[in-house]
């Protein structure tokens, strides 16, 4: 486009200063722009010369138009327009929250709360994983809130709605734990940083430009048919800190709702970690990956001592990207999962790695209370690009786990047999899972019935807890079951667990 081209006014500026596009001026960009209508455009002025190159990419990639650049002397002008200008409504800019630049100064926490008391888990047990499918209406909520259209109130009311049917489906359903079904979370580990200090969600997209080969990780994401605009990532640009509750809110308020238990899930610190190490943005605010990780595992601290203050029975740490460790690279096989994106070393260092934060996150917690959950991906129902392979590789982790129940998927073949399972500490519980939340058909009762006989039969009743493979909706805008099927599927396990006791 040529420079000095006519342009509407923008409705909002910002100076990048000589921040380039893979070095936080898309950051800043996607913070401004974010709180704008569609069709509304933003001023953005930079001295950086590679801007001039990179952001008409950009602009093609994720869906918005460049209107027009102009260039006096060092100072670069471009307006970037929100989708089209085509959509644009009206000129006047729209009342907007934009989160500040600065780097917010990390306190230092308290003590510990001790642990409330909670009900324990009888034997056999039904529970749903986690995630459940958001109502529509509760998705556009959580765009506009991400987005800044939408005010937390506004927001909180929507999502008070969603959990309350969601729990009433898992009561209908029959369980004897239940979740929240992670409705306030637009997935199940990026929502962490719409809660903590110096955390920013940005869309996948916004990471190509630092990425070593874009061409690839975009091929590699229209591959395992990755919604690359839609799946948010957490990004980092300066010390941690959890001013606020990462979900004691919605344990508080899933507790109002019914006298059984409550689990809540919480991304694990493997997982978190290498979600947010992103080169040219985390190397600002930290030396090393393994500086992010004290971090890390100090913010995941406190919440699940808070959320065990809170009456939680159960707090589940997901460390899905083990499986990425021990099942990608040297098989050939691929996969999507957000802290797949972040780098990796050997499989024996990076099992210890892991295992070395979980156990500083747990330490001095009570184990009873505390749970891991082990999958291979669960974005996609097609089982071709999910990672496949038995328990064999991790067994040996699994074994140290400081938690005193782990949840692992084994309906699904990828999964392979049960029969590795008996090699785990007698004092394990393990939550197996019985129904593939990836079918669209609710098995039968004798199938799932025989899946947990067979669990029963290798580890004893008093061990067993019967679950999903996965959860229902691990990325709001991805569910891979309706509510009316996941609501099927648990109650079948409820009766299969009937039936066992």
């Amino acid at each position: 486009m040529e420079p000095g081209a006519p342009s509407p006014p923008p409705d909002a500026s910002f100076d990048g200063g000589d921040l380039d596009c893979g070095n936080g001026l898309l950051l800043l960009i996607r913070r401004h722009m974010d709180p704008l209508a569609r069709g509304q455009v933003l001023e953005v002025r930079s001295t950086d010369t590679s801007v001039e190159e990179d952001l008409p990419a950009w602009c093609r990639l994720t869906g918005n138009e460049l209107v027009a650049w102009s260039r006096e002397g060092r100072q670069r002008r471009y307006l970037v327009c929100k989708g089209t200008l085509a959509e644009r409504v009206d000129a006047a800019p729209r009342p907007r929250f934009v989160p500040p630049r600065e780097v917010v100064a990390v306190a230092a926490a308290g003590p510990l709360p001790a642990p409330a008391p909670a009900p324990a888990l009888p034997p056999l047990a039904v529970m749903g994983l986690g995630s459940w499918p958001r109502p529509r209406w509760l998705l556009r909520a959580l765009r506009e809130r991400v987005e800044g259209r939408l005010d937390e109130a506004g927001f909180e009311e929507a999502a008070d709605d969603a959990v309350r049917l969601c729990v009433q489906a898992q009561l209908a359903a029959g369980v004897d734990v239940v979740t929240d079904g992670e409705q306030r979370r637009d997935a199940y580990a990026s929502f962490v940083a719409g809660r903590l200090d110096n955390c920013q969600l940005i869309p996948l997209t916004d990471l190509l430009p630092l990425v070593d080969d874009p061409a690839a990780f975009e091929a590699e994401l229209r591959a395992l048919e990755v919604p690359a605009g839609e799946v948010r990532h957490p990004a980092v640009f300066g010390p941690l800190g959890r001013r606020r509750p990462l979900a004691g809110h919605e344990l508080a308020f899933a507790r109002g709702l019914t006298e059984r238990p409550v689990k809540v899930a919480l991304p694990g610190p493997y997982l978190l970690t290498r979600t947010m190490w992103m080169e040219c943005i985390s190397d600002r605010a930290y030396a090393s990956r393994e500086a992010l990780a004290r971090d890390v595992v100090r913010v995941l601290r406190e919440e699940v001592a808070h959320l065990l203050a809170g009456g939680a029975a159960l707090v589940q740490l997901d460390e899905p990207v083990l499986t990425e460790v021990v099942f990608s690279g040297a098989r050939g096989q691929r996969s999507f999962m957000c802290g797949a994106l972040g780098h990796k070393l050997a499989p024996d260092v990076e099992l210890g790695f892991a295992h070395d934060l979980l156990a500083e996150v747990t330490r001095g917690l009570p184990r009873e209370r505390l749970a891991l959950h082990v999958c291979r991906g669960n974005w996609s129902k097609d089982e071709r690009v999910a990672l496949a392979g038995d328990y064999g590789p991790l067994l040996g982790f699994l074994r140290r786990a400081p938690v005193g129940t782990v949840l692992l998927e084994a309906a699904t073949p990828r999964a392979g047999d049960l029969e590795a399972l008996r090699a785990l500490p007698d004092d394990l519980r393990v939550g197996v899972g019985v129904v593939d939340q990836k079918l669209d058909a609710v098995e039968a009762l004798p199938d799932v019935l025989a899946r947990a006989r067979r669990a029963v039969d290798l580890l004893g009743r008093e061990r067993v807890l019967l679950t999903p493979d996965c959860g229902f909706a691990t990325f709001a805008d991805c569910p891979l079951a309706s509510a009316e099927v996941a609501r099927a599927k648990l109650a079948v396990v409820a009766r299969a667990a009937a039936a066992l006791r």
